[in-house]
């Protein structure tokens, strides 16, 4: 990994963080939908995958027991990167989530992003959130199906299966925010027009 990739990197998972409280819409009419939202500064645009449930609702409250692909893009680089994003709220012991693998039992790199107890009055119950960083090359492969196998330090597994037809809308609505570079012939009207207007 050189310099660059090392720090577009560091700014993601610095991202990862302050985007965890975002969450997709319910697909409308058995549509999938993908949203893209930007980050603060205008250099990356986050996808968000419709979300899924892995578990019950905890507790029967909705926005729980999910999981959803994200893709964050560097405009400035094109570089992606792509996650599965999971939260799991239980009750029982502490499950401490931090390891993931693919279908293939390759490892992938886990991320931790936030732990909490939410209460042990008649005995304890946690939610985690957390995700697999996914290679480019393993989404373009999946379009059968995405399987990633998380793991924790309590020895509990929980395999997370990702319809293919998911990472296919996923990828559609990544590609379809990429554009080939005007050419010089198709340029020069745009540009004659910002002359125009402006």
């Amino acid at each position: 990994m050189n310099w660059r990739q090392g720090g577009f990197l560091a700014i993601l998972l610095g991202m990862l963080t302050s985007c965890a409280q975002l969450t997709p819409e319910p697909p409308v009419a058995g549509v999938l939908v993908t949203k893209a939202r930007e980050d603060s500064s205008h250099r990356f645009i986050l996808f968000i995958g419709p979300k899924a449930q892995h578990a019950l609702p905890f507790l029967g409250i909705p926005e729980t027991n999910f999981y959803c692909l994200r893709s964050f893009v560097d405009r400035p680089t094109g570089e992606t990167a792509h996650q599965l994003y999971v939260t799991d709220s239980y009750f029982g012991a502490e499950r401490g989530w931090n390891a993931a693998r693919d279908r293939a039992g390759a490892a992938l790199p886990f991320v931790a992003i936030g732990q909490d107890e939410i209460s042990c009055d008649a005995g304890c119950s946690y939610v985690e959130e957390f995700a697999a960083n996914l290679p480019e090359s393993l989404m373009r492969a999946s379009s059968d199906r995405l399987a990633v196998t998380f793991s924790s330090r309590s020895g509990d597994k929980k395999t997370i299966v990702v319809p293919g037809e998911r990472v296919t809308a996923q990828l559609a609505a990544i590609d379809a925010t990429r554009s080939p570079a005007p050419t010089a012939r198709s340029a020069q009207p745009l540009a004659a027009e910002r002359s125009v207007a402006h």
